[in-house]
């Protein structure tokens, strides 16, 4: 919550505007207020900018008002501070009047004084307030300016409505806000009709109480049915999305697990290349015959490798061939012993 409004005292009186809604032009308190004011003593622009005004000065501030926003809460703020010590009056035009000038408003004339007179910056609100301000209406209300934007008010009649008042001296200008507006609200209404109208159906509003017939009603129940199995639909199309994630995430996984396996398995220095190597190993030690007992191991391994025994074949051709040799040796040596004979 913000901070509680405070009591102010200005000249020795209550500031309502901080602790109550604003009064009414006819209330006891806004008379009071105006009796308290000398209106003989005219306070000029000058004066007013300067400060030097010795007593409240009264602006004032009209319009429709309708839908209330902050454009309008906005613009009342700059007449609130557009002098030191301002005491701002509103003037709100009564339905019959709107209706003829500018048409239909989506708000009564009541609803409009009531959200208007609750706006923190605004002190008096004038019911039934007038198109065009005369001067019998100014001293009536004892208006000392009139703050209104500066372009040209015309509403087709072609004559600013404040350019008298703009020849007075009287005229204080104050800015539009760019991009908020009745009309801009209005539309957004207009282009968002059927989801407006579905959902006030939906929280049981009547259908007569917003003018849509009985086959409108029935459209506005389908189209939400609709609605609602698209919404279905897209919430089972997500949960299949993230148990598809699920799933991919959980093979991605197994996958990596199993070639991790795989590589301890078969790879160059997997367990199966272990079991080869040290198989090969006992082979070799198998078939090789025993070292020396001088012998090193190197050698005993050099000679295991490279003096492996002969196959059948070759051992028979080494005999034949040692038997030609011993022949051939024997001859000889009788060849030497008969010479020497």
């Amino acid at each position: 919550m913000g901070p509680k409004r405070k009591h102010s005292e200005i000249n020795g009186s209550i500031d309502h505007a901080l602790v109550a809604p604003a009064a009414f032009s006819d209330s006891y308190e806004a008379k009071l207020e105006r009796d308290k004011c000398d209106y003989s003593r005219r306070i000029n622009l000058d004066e007013a900018r300067s400060g030097r005004a010795t007593r409240k000065i009264r602006v004032y501030a009209d319009g429709i008002y309708d839908l209330f926003h902050q454009g309008h809460a906005r613009q009342l703020l700059q007449a609130k501070n557009v002098f030191p010590n301002v005491y701002l009056i509103v003037g709100i035009c009564n339905d019959d009047l709107t209706h003829s000038k500018k048409g239909l408003t989506v708000m009564n004339e009541d609803e409009r004084y009531e959200a208007v007179r609750h706006c923190r910056y605004v002190d008096e609100i004038v019911k039934d307030a007038p198109w065009s301000l005369d001067e019998e209406y100014l001293r009536k209300h004892k208006i000392d300016f009139v703050a209104h934007d500066e372009l040209p008010y015309t509403t087709g009649s072609g004559q600013d409505v404040y350019a008298h008042i703009k020849a007075m001296g009287m005229f204080v200008s104050t800015e539009r806000t760019e991009g908020v507006s009745t009309s801009d609200l209005i539309a957004r209404i207009v282009k968002n009709y059927d989801e407006y109208v579905g959902r006030n159906l939906q929280r049981g509003m009547p259908r007569e109480e917003m003018n849509v017939s009985y086959l409108n009603a029935k459209k506005f129940e389908i189209q939400e049915k609709v609605k609602e199995l698209k919404e279905k639909g897209k919430s089972v199309i997500d949960r299949i999305d993230e148990r598809r994630h699920g799933i991919v995430e959980k093979w991605e996984n197994r996958s990596r697990e199993l070639i991790l396996n795989f590589l301890q398995l078969f790879g160059r220095e997997g367990r199966l290349s272990s079991i080869w190597n040290e198989g090969k190993d006992r082979i070799k030690n198998a078939l090789s015959p025993p070292g020396s007992p001088g012998g090193s191991n190197h050698e005993d391994d050099f000679r295991s490798e490279t003096e492996s025994p002969l196959p059948k074949r070759h051992r028979i051709f080494e005999e034949e061939q040692q038997e030609f040799s011993d022949d051939e040796d024997g001859e000889a040596l009788k060849i030497v012993n008969g010479k020497a004979d």
